[in-house]
C-alpha cells in the first residue's frame, strides 16, 4: 500500500465515523489504518501512538485517530476529497483482486459497499457492483463461486484498464 491509498482509506474512515454507531469503523480497524499509514511512510506525531495500541488500549483509538487527522491536515473532509479517496480505494482494491492479493468476492463487496454505493453507483464500477449483488441474491441455487470469482477478476482488470486509458489520455 502506498501513501495515497493509505490516506484515502483514512479519509474514508473519518467520514464513516460520522455515521450511525453500527456503521462506524471499529477501533481495531483504526489501529490497522495507523499501521498501514506507518508502513507507507506517512508521518504524523500521533500516528505511532495509534499504530502501537495494544488490544486493551483500543478505546483510545478514536481520540488518537482524530489527532492524526488534524496533524495530517485532513480536516475538514470535503465531498471532493472523499470522492477522490473512494475512487483511489476502488482502484487499489481492483488491483489487489487482479494481483490475487485480495479475495475477489470480498474485494467486489468492498468496491460495492465502500466505493460505488457512496459514489452513486458510477458506470465504471457497475460490472463489479452487479457481481457483488449477485452473490447476495436469495435464490434456490447458490451462485457458482468460482465462476463469479473469475468474472470479478475480469471486471476488475477491465476497470483498471479503462481507468488507465482515461488517465493516460488526459
Amino acid at each position: 500500500m502506498d501513501a495515497v491509498v493509505a490516506i484515502s482509506l483514512i479519509r474514508m474512515a473519518a467520514a464513516d465515523l460520522a455515521m450511525g454507531p453500527w456503521q462506524r469503523p471499529s477501533d481495531a480497524y483504526l489501529v490497522q489504518l495507523g499501521l498501514d499509514a506507518l508502513m507507507a511512510d506517512i508521518e504524523a506525531p500521533s500516528l505511532p501512538l495509534l499504530a502501537g495500541l495494544a488490544r486493551g488500549e483500543y478505546p483510545q483509538a478514536r481520540e488518537l485517530f482524530d489527532l492524526v487527522l488534524e496533524e495530517m491536515g485532513l480536516l475538514p473532509l470535503t465531498s471532493e476529497n472523499l470522492a477522490k479517496a473512494r475512487w483511489t480505494a476502488a482502484q487499489w482494491w481492483a488491483g489487489q483482486i487482479v494481483g490475487c492479493q485480495l479475495d475477489s468476492v470480498h474485494g467486489a463487496k468492498l468496491i460495492y459497499e465502500e466505493a460505488a454505493a457512496e459514489l452513486g453507483y458510477p458506470e465504471a464500477l457497475q460490472p463489479i457492483v452487479d457481481l457483488a449483488r449477485a452473490l447476495d441474491l436469495p435464490n434456490d441455487q447458490p451462485p457458482d463461486q468460482r465462476h463469479i470469482r473469475d468474472r470479478v477478476t475480469s471486471a476488475a482488470r477491465e476497470f483498471l484498464a479503462t481507468e488507465a486509458r482515461q488517465n493516460h489520455s488526459l
